[in-house]
């Protein structure tokens, strides 16, 4: 598995497994035990997923070595602040069944992230996370949390794929040491991406799946991606995409498809914030 290097010399494998609407215990366990049996190292989860306990157990019967794994999940809002961050993590570490976190992200960029970046702080100078990152903070919120505390961000998972390509952030990202991290690779299936034409034509090319190119076109860029799927077939497929390579002219054609907008969410419209806000779980 080809890893990136974070900005404290953590390695992170550049393709993972991710879990976000997996709810049933066992299905999730079941997938995690298939991807880490077809190879993936990466494990990403979130408290907001209700999903950190069957993630845990698929690990435990896993039998992979758990200095092999790179194990993420995050906090969601409802526990942010100083203390409210130390209780969460403790929880979460419990479900999981581990002594530590590889990555812990604070998973949205409201309530009090100070607070909880301070706590996490504490949490990685002691030893209980190897790198600690954020999600889906836009750049200027990304540089005033910099700016203000003394550990920069390792990671900061955003929506990326075909039709939000962020080129730009991704550059402003690596001039401040920060990894760049897709969720939602396959734009959640909107906008008819599986047969979208250009990704149907540079997959045939390549005797591919659009799956597969959309992967090998992230990961190429040096983005993390972490793609989903409960179907054993696909979880396979995607962990496929390191035995070949895109051309200069397939990443200048995929290129063309950006966008600029996401298909999800608008973390600068004053009604979505307002509904995460008021998401809460029986975490």
């Amino acid at each position: 598995m080809q890893t990136v290097r974070l900005n404290n010399g953590v390695e992170m494998p550049l393709l993972g497994f991710g879990v976000f609407q997996i709810p049933d215990a066992a299905e999730c366990e079941q997938s995690v035990l298939e991807a880490l049996r077809v190879g993936y190292r990466l494990i990403d989860t979130a408290a907001a997923y209700l999903n950190e306990e069957a993630v845990g157990r698929a690990i435990k019967k896993s039998g992979v070595p758990r200095e092999e794994l790179f194990i993420t999940t995050k906090l969601w809002i409802q526990d942010a602040g100083f203390e409210p961050t130390k209780n969460a993590f403790e929880k979460s570490l419990r479900k999981l069944g581990q002594e530590y976190l590889d990555l812990y992200l604070i998973h949205q960029p409201f309530g009090d992230i100070y607070g909880s970046w301070r706590a996490m702080e504490d949490l990685y100078q002691a030893g209980r996370i190897k790198a600690i990152g954020v999600s889906n903070l836009l750049p200027d919120r990304l540089m005033d949390l910099i700016v203000h505390n003394q550990v920069v961000p390792a990671v900061n998972q955003i929506e990326t794929h075909p039709f939000l390509q962020q080129v730009d952030t991704q550059q402003f990202l690596q001039q401040h040491g920060v990894q760049i991290e897709s969720w939602g690779p396959f734009a959640q299936g909107r906008h008819d991406i599986f047969t979208n034409e250009v990704l149907l034509g540079i997959a045939a090319q390549h005797e591919r799946t659009v799956s597969q190119v959309i992967l090998r076109w992230l990961t190429q860029r040096g983005v993390v991606a972490i793609p989903k799927s409960v179907t054993p077939e696909r979880i396979a497929e995607n962990f496929q995409v390191f035995d070949f390579e895109l051309s200069a002219a397939d990443m200048t054609a995929i290129a063309a498809l950006d966008t600029k907008a996401s298909t999800v969410a608008d973390f600068r419209d004053p009604a979505f914030v307002k509904w995460l806000g008021e998401r809460k779980f029986e975490i």
